[in-house]
């Protein structure tokens, strides 16, 4: 096993801390002061860093049916990277102050497919960008009937436009390796799936 580095209290030393933007995001400057491998302390750098709400993200399972559900939302972030900024997600959405995230999951299901979750399987907690972002993301599996899903949903107050699709377990796993879905929720969701599937459906059957 690997001696990970271990920090202390003494670690890290910010020196300076500026707000630069404030919106429904926050855009923080840094400066700052961290221990190297070496032991010795660093010079000062200068970092931003996007603060964000944590955020909860679900992929809806059928495990009877062995469907899962997927929506379909623009997406401005890939507005200039893909030929379609409309890109097949997992319910999401943030944790605001007070919640759990598994009433968060519970609430955006319902707002953004009309499906309700009544059971909710850990799959892992990350960082999705940690180099310039303080966000955490808790993935979650949702048992849900996908027998009457689809339509479009979400809140028309928030601008959300959202398309429900029921995919069999088979075609998003090919939709995956197609390329289809690249987001980095989704696509740890589909292969934590495809790892733990056997299990999930002997447990939730």
């Amino acid at each position: 096993m690997s001696d990970f580095f271990k920090a202390d209290a003494d670690a890290v030393e910010v020196v300076r801390r500026e707000h630069c933007f404030r919106g429904f995001y926050r855009l923080d400057r840094l400066q700052l002061r961290h221990r190297q491998f070496s032991g010795a302390m660093g010079p000062l750098i200068s970092r931003e860093l996007f603060v964000r709400h944590d955020a909860v993200c679900v992929l809806p399972y059928d495990p009877v049916r062995d469907e899962v559900v997927l929506i379909e939302q623009f997406r401005v972030g890939a507005l200039d990277k893909k030929t379609s900024p409309w890109l097949l997600e997992l319910v999401a959405g943030l944790i605001e102050e007070g919640e759990q995230p598994e009433e968060v999951a519970r609430r955006e299901a319902i707002e953004e497919a009309d499906l309700t979750l009544d059971r909710l399987w850990p799959i892992t907690e990350y960082f999705p960008s940690p180099g310039g972002s303080d966000e955490r993301v808790h993935l979650y599996l949702g048992r849900c009937d996908s027998s009457a899903a689809g339509g479009v949903h979400g809140l028309a107050e928030e601008g959300e436009d959202i398309r429900v699709h029921v995919l069999s377990y088979a075609h998003a796993l090919q939709a995956l390796k197609d390329g289809l879905i690249d987001n980095a929720a989704s696509l740890i969701a589909l292969q934590w799936l495809a790892l733990n599937r056997d299990e999930v459906r002997g447990a939730w059957s």
